[in-house]
């Protein structure tokens, strides 16, 4: 049928395309809508009851399984040979380059730094925190508390070369506030934890972007902390952050960079990062 037609008496539900009959209540009620003239009703009854067969078994098992509170018979038609790609699978075909580069849009608009720590030290109350003090080209070090107690000696954080996404709300942790996040790779199981290095020849304050050499001229001016934490810009995009087989870092396919290289991480492949 071209058009859907719904006519409702009892339990009967006529749909076209893909026919379904449900009968749920037998016999059929007499109940049309009031517009219809009486012949009208006659002509609708006779158009279903010639286009549709409906098998006199459900009779049989009605009487039978007289203890089911309602039974429901489906006769179905199958539909047009030659359809074999729905339309919502090429919907979502044709929408998955665009939205792949949405996230490298919502990616670049983190502010992700080159940043080098100052001074590191145990956090008073919390066993499995340090707290840093990092340059990333400001007028005063970032105070930055990370979780790599268990992971990294603290003699190894002085002076390093480290990555930072800066644009994040502050937070109070144990008493310190905590204004950005060193990132790191970890294995799957986390039980290696290494941070991230940037390329040789980054400064304090470079920026970190996703894509090649020539985007650095389109970046745009990341987003204020409220935005990224409103929109969840970085709950999006973490997950798909990686390292490859080479230790290089990435988002998809995506090469996480400076004007002076790529991002890698010294050991860790094919791990996560966060």
């Amino acid at each position: 049928m071209a058009a859907t037609i719904a006519v409702f008496s009892g339990g009967l539900k006529v749909k076209a395309g893909f026919l379904a009959v449900q009968i749920s209540l037998l016999p059929l009620r007499r109940e049309f809508p009031r517009y219809l003239s009486y012949s009208s009703k006659r002509t609708t009854v006779a158009a279903i009851s010639s286009s549709l067969r409906v098998s006199a078994v459900y009779n049989h098992q009605q009487r039978n399984r007289s203890s089911w509170p309602r039974v429901a018979t489906f006769c179905t038609a199958a539909p047009d040979a030659g359809t074999t790609v729905s339309a919502d699978e090429s919907e979502k075909k044709s929408e998955s380059p665009k939205e792949e580069e949405n996230v490298k849009e919502t990616a670049n608009l983190l502010d992700i730094k080159v940043g080098r720590i100052v001074k590191a030290w145990q956090h008073e109350e919390a066993d499995s925190l340090y707290v840093e003090e990092v340059d990333i080209g400001e007028a005063e070090p970032r105070i930055i508390c990370s979780g790599l107690v268990k992971y990294v000696p603290l003699d190894l954080l002085q002076g390093a070369s480290v990555v930072v996404l800066a644009n994040l709300k502050p937070r109070n942790m144990r008493g310190v506030k905590s204004c950005g996040m060193l990132l790191a790779a970890s294995d799957a199981a986390h039980e290696n934890v290494e941070l991230l290095v940037p390329p040789e020849g980054s400064v304090p304050g470079d920026r970190v972007w996703f894509g090649n050499e020539e985007d650095l001229e389109q970046l745009p001016e990341p987003a204020p902390p409220n935005k990224v934490q409103k929109k969840k810009m970085w709950e999006s995009v973490q997950p798909l952050l990686k390292t490859d087989a080479s230790g290089v870092s990435m988002l998809k396919e995506h090469l996480m960079r400076t004007s002076s290289g790529l991002v890698t991480s010294k050991s860790l492949r094919n791990a996560n990062i966060s």
